[in-house]
C-alpha cells in the first residue's frame, strides 16, 4: 500500500475530526466519511458519503476515528451494515485517548476476527482544536513500523506523527502529556485567583510570565480566557477525568507511585461534580475562586 493510491476514510467528526478531515480532504485525491449528523460542508468541499459502517470500510484503505474513545468505535464494527461485516485490508488509527492495553486488546481480537486484515495503530493527538484547524497538532503513533509508516504519510497534513513504540505507545504518550496540561491548567487557574484576589493586574501579569519559565503553549493558547474569565465551552474539561484515570492504569501497570497524579483526579472530579465539566479548560479559574464560597 503506497499512500499516493490509498483511499481515506474519517468517522468522529467532531470538534477534533472535523477539522483534522477538512485537511485530509485538502491534502489527499478523496475522503469519504460517514457520521450519524449530516456534513454538509466537507460534502460541499467535495468528501463522499457512506451510508453505513459497511460501506465505508469497502470504501477505504485507511480510517481515521476520532470518536470519543474505543466503544464508540466498537458500535460501529458489528452487524450486518458494521465496518466488519465487508472489511477487505483495512488499517484503523485510533485518534481517540484511551487505554493502551484496550487498544492492544482490541487489536488482537480484531486481527483474530479477520485474519490479520484489519490491523490498528494509536494515534491520539495533542494541539486543541486550534492546532487541528492550522495543521499543528502533536500526533502521537503506536504501532508496527510499517503501518505506523503508512498512517504518518495520511496523517501529516494535521501535523507532526511521531511512532514512539510499539501498539498502545501513542495512548502512553498522551496520558503523559494530559498529565502535564491538566497539572498546568490547574496551577495557572489557581495562580490567576491568587494574583486577582491580591489585586494584580491580570493581562500585565501573564504578558510578563509568558516570558519566562512559566511559559507554555497552554498558557498562549488560554491567557486571553484566564484573564477574562471566559471559560464558554471548548475543550471541555470533564474529558481530562478520563484521561487521568487512564494515566492512573499505566502507573499502576508500570509500578509506579505518582505523587501529583492522584491530587489532579481528585481535582478534576470534584470540578465536574460541581457542574464545571462542560466549560473549557480554563473553567480552573473559576473552579479554585469558588472552592471557598460553594458558588460556581
Amino acid at each position: 500500500m503506497t499512500t499516493s493510491s490509498v483511499a481515506v476514510g474519517a468517522v468522529g467528526l467532531g470538534t477534533m475530526g472535523r477539522p483534522m478531515a477538512q485537511r485530509l480532504l485538502a491534502a489527499h485525491d478523496s475522503l469519504i466519511i460517514h457520521a450519524r449528523r449530516p456534513q454538509p460542508e466537507l460534502i460541499a468541499a467535495g468528501a463522499s458519503w457512506a451510508e453505513t459502517p459497511r460501506e465505508l470500510a469497502s470504501r477505504v484503505d485507511v480510517l481515521l476515528s476520532m470518536l470519543p474513545d474505543l466503544p464508540q468505535l466498537e458500535e460501529l464494527l458489528d452487524g450486518p451494515d458494521g465496518l466488519l461485516a465487508d472489511a477487505g485490508d483495512l488499517l484503523i488509527l485510533v485518534g481517540s485517548t484511551s487505554s493502551a492495553p484496550a487498544v492492544r486488546a482490541l487489536a488482537e481480537r480484531l486481527s483474530a476476527r479477520t485474519e490479520g486484515r484489519v490491523r490498528l495503530v494509536d494515534c491520539p493527538v495533542s494541539g486543541g482544536e486550534d492546532g487541528a484547524v492550522s495543521g499543528t497538532l502533536s500526533i502521537m503513533l503506536g504501532g508496527a513500523p510499517d503501518d505506523a509508516a503508512i498512517a504518518a504519510e495520511v496523517l501529516a497534513p494535521c501535523g507532526t506523527p511521531v511512532l514512539l513504540g510499539p501498539l498502545g505507545a501513542g495512548e502512553v504518550a498522551k496520558a503523559c502529556n494530559q498529565l502535564v496540561v491538566s497539572a498546568t491548567i490547574l496551577a495557572l487557574g489557581e495562580a490567576t485567583v491568587l494574583a486577582e484576589r491580591s489585586g494584580l493586574d491580570l493581562d500585565a501579569l501573564w504578558s510578563l510570565l509568558s516570558r519566562g519559565y512559566a511559559g507554555s503553549n497552554l498558557l498562549d493558547s488560554r491567557r486571553d480566557r484566564l484573564v477574562s474569565g471566559d471559560d464558554s465551552p471548548s475543550g471541555a474539561a470533564q474529558y481530562m477525568v478520563k484521561d487521568l484515570r487512564f494515566a492512573a492504569d499505566i502507573a499502576a501497570a508500570t509500578g509506579t507511585s505518582p505523587v501529583l497524579l492522584p491530587a489532579l483526579r481528585a481535582a478534576f472530579d470534584e470540578l465536574v461534580d460541581a457542574g464545571l465539566g462542560e466549560r473549557d479548560i480554563a473553567v480552573t479559574r473559576r473552579f479554585i475562586a469558588s472552592r471557598d464560597t460553594g458558588e460556581h
